[in-house]
């Protein structure tokens, strides 16, 4: 047996093992952010339960900083008193972004975990088998469900050799984005062995896995070894290491050959993290922002690495260089062992740990310049700035690129390696994590709920049939962050009415009416939007928002070339009926503001085979699904939230 394999048969519920299968997967931890979590938790209590069912919970708050406006301290409140009320852990703000203190302070190897954040798969650099997913599935597994998937294919990667001095964790990833590229690895999870895994410490491997996501497989996991026992006794956790690896003779459905000492350093450009080029072929493009952190590369080794290449030396006067600690423990740590000091020296600023820039919390770049960043996405507009130019690197060479104003191959510098070896033992604080109440004090807490935050809205049950408009038509790779865009529209996360305005605002055009706006006036005189969309549709975040808000406005339907698999869950979760075409090539037929009518879609879907649909020229296209009975049954109930009986505490 593979790794993926053995976690699976440990957690296995029901259902068939095997490809093609579909299974329940019991969860042992969850995770939850600000920006997510204030919907999850209010879908919890829709359930009725009286505690989260889980081995251990966390609320993260690590999202919504900024705290413009009472909103994002109304959610904070609300979390806080709601993880008191169900015995969930609650990481305070300030102490550090989801996936960074998750690896320090709970990870333990060989444990399932479903986190309401796309980077959830960072965990598996300590061997667990992590997975980002919408609130709503989160919820569910809080309240002791099984987590439902496709029986995965596992894709193993065999690394061998060693990295060579200027090449990071960061271009072993960036390597595997160009073979693999963004799409196409649906229910597929990434399994890393060979020799060269046991040269690459726990920060290393969760930069791997964290970045991962980008791939669009389910999860990406390293074997639990002696550097994983390593890490966990440097952070006081020696108790929850167990060895996890496959076996000698574990098969694959693929396995790709890297050899990592022949890998050099790498970048991706706008607009996608598969644009991979090497570091030396844009070498001299210049650079006016760098940001050192994020999830990806925020932890103690990668902050010291890039503080060495600046120590003594003061960035270039072009360049504004923002660094971001990835946990209060990073932070306490710099503080105390000097990068800290070289980052101020330099001419860095210090942001707080969260997410900050990489979710367009601040720090957005001028027009028509070039941001450097060791972030894991570069989507058009993420930063906040619309048509901007984001290459992504290791910190060495965004270190690099804020000294000398420009993209540098760190191998063509007269300057020495940093030889940066991992703390042998971690600064130890958890006074900003509040562990949960004893059962008897909860029902006690009273839950905070202001004005800003609303209830989870619900569908309809799925009408007979679907007298549809396609409210747009968009192309290839269309992410959440296009569908439902994070900066300044963050802070709506609770309150849908207000958020489902900002539904495709990067498509909008000034002074028409938005997409918002004409998917109400068609919800108003009874027509059912459909959004007609290319391949890979809802790359990216998690957030199920991108599934919530359009269907709040009236989207019945959405007919692809193909989905990524934590949207697909998503709009099946709310009620939406993901479609696929039967023949690409139909796509071409369909215009933005055409008539799409099908006739008896709930039969259509339980009798199985292709769904017939009609434009209205009287072009007749057939679509399919990949919905299963269980998905069938929550769409024409109008999405999960309509098929759950609350229970009384």
């Amino acid at each position: 047996m593979n790794l993926v394999q053995k976690i699976v048969a440990k957690h296995l519920v029901s259902g068939t093992p095997a490809p093609g299968g579909v299974i329940d997967l019991r969860i042992d931890q969850t995770l939850t952010q600000d920006a997510t979590g204030t919907m999850a938790y209010l879908e919890l209590e829709a359930m009725g339960v009286d505690a989260v069912r889980t081995d251990l919970s966390v609320s993260y708050v690590d999202h919504n900083m900024a705290q413009q406006g009472p909103n994002n301290m109304n959610d904070h409140l609300y979390l806080q008193t709601v993880a008191a009320r169900y015995g969930v852990h609650f990481s305070r703000a300030g102490n550090g972004i989801c996936h960074q203190v998750h690896l320090e302070r709970f990870g333990a190897p060989g444990k399932t975990m479903l986190g309401s954040d796309s980077h959830t798969p960072t965990g598996g650099g300590i061997g667990m088998l992590a997975i980002g997913a919408g609130g709503l599935n989160v919820a569910l597994a809080m309240a002791g469900q099984p987590f439902t998937m496709q029986y995965p294919k596992v894709i193993g990667v065999r690394l061998t050799g060693a990295l060579p001095p200027w090449v990071a964790a960061k271009d072993i990833i960036l390597k595997l984005l160009a073979v693999l590229s963004t799409k196409g690895n649906v229910n597929c999870i990434i399994e890393y062995f060979g020799e060269g895994v046991a040269s690459l410490s726990v920060p290393q491997r969760a930069t791997i896995t964290n970045m991962g996501a980008e791939l669009g497989v389910t999860t990406s996991v390293f074997p639990s070894d002696e550097r994983t026992r390593e890490y966990l006794r440097a952070q006081q956790r020696e108790a929850a290491w167990q060895p996890w690896a496959a076996d000698a003779d574990a098969t694959y459905e693929r396995v790709i050959e890297l050899d990592l000492a022949a890998l050099e350093p790498l970048c991706a450009q706008s607009p996608a993290p598969d644009n991979i080029k090497t570091v030396r072929e844009v070498a001299g493009t210049r650079v006016q922002q760098v940001c050192i952190g994020s999830c990806t590369n925020s932890s103690v080794r990668d902050l010291t690495l890039a503080a060495a290449v600046l120590k003594g030396r003061t960035i270039h006067p072009s360049v504004s260089l923002l660094v971001t600690p990835g946990s209060r423990q990073v932070l306490q740590m710099i503080a105390h062992n000097g990068v800290l000091a070289t980052f101020i020296s330099a001419g860095a600023r210090i942001l707080e740990a969260a997410c900050g820039p990489c979710i367009g919390q601040g720090a957005a770049p001028a027009e028509n310049t070039v941001s450097v960043r060791t972030f894991n996405r570069n989507f058009e507009g993420r930063s906040g700035t619309k048509n901007d130019r984001v290459i992504l690197t290791s910190p060495e060479v965004a270190a690099m690129a804020a000294l000398f104003g420009e993209v540098r191959d760190p191998r063509a510098c007269d300057m020495p390696y940093p030889q940066v070896a991992d703390p042998p033992a971690f600064a130890i604080d958890d006074t900003m994590i509040i562990a949960p109440l004893p059962p008897a004090a909860r029902a006690a807490i009273e839950i905070r709920r202001a004005s800003t935050i609303g209830p989870p809205p619900t569908n309809d049950p799925l009408p007979g049939d679907i007298r549809g408009q396609v409210v747009i038509k968009v192309g290839d790779k269309i992410t959440t962050d296009h569908i439902m865009p994070a900066g300044p529209f963050l802070k709506l996360r609770s309150n849908i009415p207000e958020y489902a305005k900002a539904v495709f605002n990067c498509f909008n055009e000034p002074n028409q009416p938005s997409f918002a706006d004409r998917a109400l006036a068609l919800k108003a005189a009874g027509t059912h939007g459909v959004i007609v969309a290319g391949e890979s549709y809802g790359q990216g975040s998690s957030r199920e928002h991108a599934a919530i808000c359009p269907m709040y406005l009236g989207i019945k339907a959405v007919v692809a070339k193909s989905f990524e698999r934590i949207h697909h869950e998503n709009l099946v979760n709310f009620g939406v009926v993901p479609l696929t075409f039967v023949n690409a090539a139909e796509y071409e037929k369909i215009a933005q503001g055409d008539a799409l009518a099908i006739a008896d879609l709930p039969g259509q879907l339980q009798r199985g085979g292709p769904i017939s649909a009609t434009l209205a020229k009287g072009t007749a296209i057939q679509l399919a699904h990949a919905l299963t009975p269980k998905d069938i049954a929550m769409i024409l109930a109008g999405g999960l939230l309509n098929t759950l009986q609350p229970k009384k505490r």
